[in-house]
């Protein structure tokens, strides 16, 4: 690590212009650095590259002509690698310069991996005052002059660098090391924070600007699993998507992993976070239930499964279904795949034999050539696959989470799949009541999984009904 102008570590400022923002998948298209060698430029490099496909004009000023006429990044990778050798790159915003050479160099069959120090998280422990951090705000700051481009941008790093250096004088080296420590977070968190990451059980929280919900996670090692979005954003768009927006993360450490699946699902409902694709609220789902007796299935609404006609009877649903329209396809696909009648079903209207009876894909239930209790028995076999499980309690139950590494206990209560809420005690737990519970898809799957083996899980179950 450079401490000082006497260090013989090479340095390299560096910019990196791409054609988009996705280091996995657009095209270094520009490349300006200069070398640095016990304190002094030794090298300069402006370098262009054909990207190989057509740059909008709002992502650089670069006409077509000038970087058709240039090489492309494979066709330069190997002077250009030894070129950086083991050079430390300085970037403002290290992390997605680096990412974008990494996966560059990646493509031509090279490998690279570079130090790096971010002269963004430097500057958010040198001038913690400033309210933007971002270069221009920096050298506005400090007057120091640029000239306009990317080999104007990194002169104005080396004179900041230079300024820095001169202004801390002795205490540079142990602010170089500091940063060097923590060069695996983007610019914007607060290292420190980060450091009180439980190695337990828990929920985490990205936000934004102006306290944005960017993703919602859950984990058995919170600090482990933290720390991990921000040790592989150069392989995954999503997580370099993450990395560059997030500017603050909370946590919550649960009892252990129901709790943690239970509270992320209801965090993801309520808050919405832009990059949480999955768990969103679902408005109304739909069944199929099909009652003794009756001739066919008919579509319910499972929000309060317990109160459906004939539930306490035993009349199971089959499916969930985000509406009627995919419930009826799923059953058509069904009737389909297992040659059941489609009017018998209540799919289709009419009378006699049915339009699939007459090629040759329905076996005739509809007019008599199969019976109705024949055809009521494979329709229900053929729909077993996807029966929800049965609730096999009289009432509710309390579910005790403790986990291993967490001081927390808690207590859960659920009624028919439906999650009434937790509390600390089973005492307390024995008091929450629910009018209208309601069923949520991804409550259920997430029950259903440990439920159906409690004590692989170290659950403890208590009726209280």
């Amino acid at each position: 690590m450079p401490a000082d102008t006497a260090d013989p570590t090479p340095l390299v400022f560096l910019q990196v212009n791409a054609s988009g923002t996705r280091p996995t998948r657009d095209r270094i298209i520009e490349l300006a650095a200069l070398r640095v060698e016990n304190g002094a430029i030794v090298e300069r490099r402006l370098q262009r590259f054909n990207p190989g496909q057509r740059v909008p004009a709002a992502v650089t000023a670069l006409d077509d002509a000038t970087l058709t006429d240039a090489a492309s990044f494979e066709q330069a990778a190997t002077e250009l690698h030894s070129w950086l050798g083991n050079a430390i790159l300085i970037a403002h915003n290290a992390r997605v310069h680096h990412a974008f050479l990494r996966n560059a160099f990646k493509r031509a069959g090279i490998r690279y991996e570079a130090r790096l120090i971010c002269t963004r998280r430097l500057a958010q422990r040198l001038a913690p005052e400033l309210a933007e951090q971002h270069l221009h705000a920096l050298l506005a700051h400090y007057r120091i002059a640029a000239a306009p481009g990317p080999e104007g941008n990194v002169d104005a790093l080396w004179a900041l660098w230079q300024h820095w250096q001169r202004l801390h004088g002795e205490e540079w080296p142990a602010r170089l090391e500091t940063e060097r420590r923590q060069q695996s977070l983007p610019a914007q968190l607060d290292a420190d924070s980060l450091k009180q990451l439980p190695a337990a059980p828990g929920v985490y929280l990205f936000y934004g600007h102006n306290r944005l919900p960017l993703y919602v996670g859950k984990s058995v090692n919170l600090r482990r699993r933290v720390w991990g979005h921000f040790q592989s954003d150069h392989r995954h768009d999503r997580e370099m998507r993450l990395a560059r927006q997030v500017q603050h993360v909370e946590w919550e450490e649960t009892a252990g992993d129901l709790s943690a699946q239970l509270r992320e699902a209801e965090l993801v409902k309520t808050l919405l976070p832009i990059l949480n694709r999955q768990l969103r609220r679902q408005r109304r789902l739909t069944a199929w239930q099909w009652p003794d007796g009756a001739a066919c299935p008919e579509a319910v609404d499972p929000a309060r499964p317990a109160t459906q006609p004939n539930a306490s009877a035993g009349a199971p649903l089959y499916g969930l279904f985000r509406s009627q329209r995919e419930a009826r396809t799923t059953l058509q696909q069904v009737a389909a795949q297992h040659q059941l009648c489609p009017q018998v079903l209540g799919l289709e209207r009419g009378r006699g034999r049915c339009f699939a009876s007459q090629l040759g894909k329905c076996r005739g239930a509809c007019c008599g050539r199969e019976s109705l209790d024949a055809h009521a028995r494979r329709a229900r076999k053929a729909l077993e696959p996807l029966r929800l499980d049965a609730w096999p309690w009289r009432g509710r139950i309390a579910v005790k989470e403790q986990h291993p590494a967490s001081r927390l206990a808690t207590w859960h209560v659920i009624w028919h799949w439906c999650y009434l809420g937790h509390a600390a005690s089973c005492q307390a737990a024995a008091r929450l009541q629910s009018e209208s519970p309601t069923f949520d898809m991804d409550s259920y799957r997430i029950l259903s999984r440990f439920l159906h083996d409690p004590a692989r899980y170290g659950l403890e179950i208590t009726t209280l009904d």
